[in-house]
């Protein structure tokens, strides 16, 4: 794997870093402390992102238009929208986390929609602003436990059920529900349905007050009698006990590496201020002396920048493998538990370095300590993540690893 940035990237990359410091980092705290207020100043950056994606060959750059190559077979290179989407949230994550979440039309439920719909839906459902509903209240990280059903009755299903925890839940034009057709069949039976905003039966009970995340909203929803078309549920409407719910959770294959983008760019942003702080401070960090010579503080700053690096790097491995059609269930799964963990103890140790600076809201390091603590537990907790590992690597299903 080359380790290098493909050269294709380089202006994303760079718009993202421009959009990161221009954009998100001027107005990061005010909507830290105005939670719910929807981030006006968003729209026409999303505008901005809608060209990029109509124009791009490979899907674009937003989170929202992640796919899988479907002709991968281990030979050749490619590095296409999953890299793409990892590299870009990187960099805007470095800005503010909630922000990036915010941006319209690029939501997880999108990256549901690409994995899983077929080219009908694709062209009706692609450009609809999608987000993601899966934990309930009694099944938060086994997705399987889900209490959510979807009775077929004529053209339509009928969805009742509660969710929880839906990020973008009440600004999304849609939302991607995970129902099962029959609870008596198990996992087999889960399926996800695109309901569009404003169905009836479909009703948010509320928005959550979070530790961090602020500007991101995060929607409780209960779906009563709510009657979706047939032709909203996503993938094969057919019940396989053989493939299970391999179909839906493939989205988590995709989003996974994303997520662990997001931790290294909020980590890279408390590394970089830190950094600069301990400059300001007349504490120069020099790497061509020997650890031992050097403060503390110095000494604990290059111990966390190679965990980021190693965070980092399965992150692009993962989002490769995805790029060329390549099974990245654990490599996924590596990465998120990798970069969750990381970005945790990156932000909140870079806290503790700057001392009175970082416990206050002078800087953001802070808010960055709070933003990251959700990166290591939505898509999947830092548990899941390591019993998914040891399944992969023991070769043990679902039900002999719990």
């Amino acid at each position: 794997m080359n380790l290098e940035i493909p050269r294709k990237f380089g202006p994303l990359v760079n718009q993202a870093q421009q959009v990161a410091r221009e954009i998100f980092l001027p107005i990061s705290r005010k909507y830290d402390r105005a939670e719910h207020a929807y981030p006006k100043e968003l729209d026409m950056f999303a505008s901005i992102m809608d060209g990029m994606n109509e124009g791009a060959e490979d899907g674009g750059a937003g989170a929202g238009r992640l796919a899988r190559a479907d002709n991968g077979n281990g030979s050749g290179n490619r590095n296409g929208t999953n890299m793409k989407t990892v590299l870009g949230l990187t960099e805007l994550c470095w800005g503010d986390v909630g922000l990036a979440l915010s941006i319209p039309r690029q939501g997880l439920g999108n990256s549901a929609i690409a994995a899983v719909a077929d080219d009908e839906q694709l062209a009706r459902l692609g450009k609809t602003w999608a987000a993601m509903a899966i934990t309930e209240p009694g099944a938060g990280s086994d997705s399987a436990a889900i209490r959510t059903t979807a009775i077929r009755d004529g053209d339509d299903y009928i969805i009742n059920g509660e969710k929880i925890f839906v990020t973008a839940g009440e600004r999304a034009d849609a939302v991607v529900v995970w129902a099962s057709l029959d609870r008596s069949v198990g996992r087999a039976a889960i399926k996800s349905f695109v309901v569009e905003k404003g169905t009836p039966g479909m009703t948010v009970e509320r928005l959550e007050k979070k530790l961090g995340i602020r500007a991101s909203d995060t929607a409780a929803i209960r779906f009563e009698n709510c009657r979706v078309p047939a032709a909203n549920l996503l993938g094969d409407p057919e019940v396989s006990v053989d493939k299970g719910f391999a179909g839906a959770m493939q989205t988590f294959d995709n989003t996974r590496p994303v997520v662990a983008g997001m931790a290294i760019g909020v980590a890279r942003a408390a590394l970089d201020k830190t950094l600069a702080l301990l400059e300001k401070a007349g504490e120069t960090l020099r790497y061509s002396t020997q650890t031992w010579t050097q403060s503390a503080a110095h000494r604990e700053l290059q111990l966390l920048e190679a965990e980021w690096e190693a965070a980092r790097l399965l992150t692009l491995k993962a989002a490769w493998m995805a790029d060329n059609g390549l099974p990245n269930s654990i490599e996924a799964s590596m990465a998120k538990a990798k970069a969750g963990r990381v970005g945790n103890q990156v932000t909140l140790r870079c806290v503790e370095l700057c001392s009175s600076l970082g416990y206050s809201e002078v800087e953001l390091l802070e808010k960055w300590a709070r933003d990251s603590k959700i990166l290591d537990i939505f898509e999947g907790t830092q548990q899941i993540q390591l019993l998914i590992i040891a399944r992969r690597l023991l070769g043990k299903s679902s039900s002999e690893l719990k």
